[in-house]
């Protein structure tokens, strides 16, 4: 098994955040793990992705160039990310900032509407975890049951009071995301 993402945004919109939820929980599941952030000198506003490999043997290079899943939270990172995502890929588009449709017919491409999903479900600032929540579904990456042990981990304990509300819109990107998986089963029957 080997798993690689790419993760880009502007700077503040908690795409480092994704990419550190999921590098724990590649730990927590007692795989090999690599994460490599990237940032601009901006940071907040600025251009940043990260890449992360989970994997069952030995990672050799820690840089993607080409990836299975990516998620992209604003244009240019779709822009410059759709092209990596390799052929039977899945691309997670932030919907709420791109107005464009994925260009490729060899992936699958998902719409997430993170910020309206994340106003709805009480969190407004919480798009980087309707997004996450959205990946969480479609990949089945991490159990259910682990998924609160792992965003603990991610923030070093730090932010507890702020872990419900996180929940809440990971939950809610989940449950938007349920409706992609039943279209998957549906086209392939």
């Amino acid at each position: 098994m080997r798993q690689e993402f790419v993760i880009a945004g502007f700077g503040g919109q908690g795409v480092l955040s994704i990419g550190l939820f999921l590098a724990n929980a590649g730990l927590v599941l007692e795989r090999k793990v690599v994460y490599v952030p990237s940032y601009g000198a901006e940071m907040r506003g600025g251009t940043c992705h990260c890449m992360i490999t989970i994997a069952d043997k030995e990672i050799s290079s820690p840089v993607l160039s080409n990836s299975d899943t990516a998620v992209v939270m604003n244009l240019p990172s779709l822009d410059k990310f759709e092209p990596t995502v390799r052929p039977g890929g899945k691309l997670f588009i932030n919907q709420s900032l791109i107005h464009r449709e994925a260009r490729r017919k060899d992936i699958s491409p998902y719409y997430i509407p993170t910020a309206e999903l994340a106003q709805e479900a009480g969190v407004p600032g919480g798009a980087n975890m309707v997004m996450l929540g959205a990946l969480l579904e479609v990949t089945g990456l991490v159990p259910e049951h682990m998924i609160y042990d792992i965003l603990v981990k991610s923030f070093k304990g730090r932010y507890l009071d702020k872990m419900p509300r996180n929940m809440t819109a990971i939950n809610k990107g989940r449950e938007f995301a349920r409706g992609f998986k039943s279209l998957d089963v549906a086209c392939n029957q």
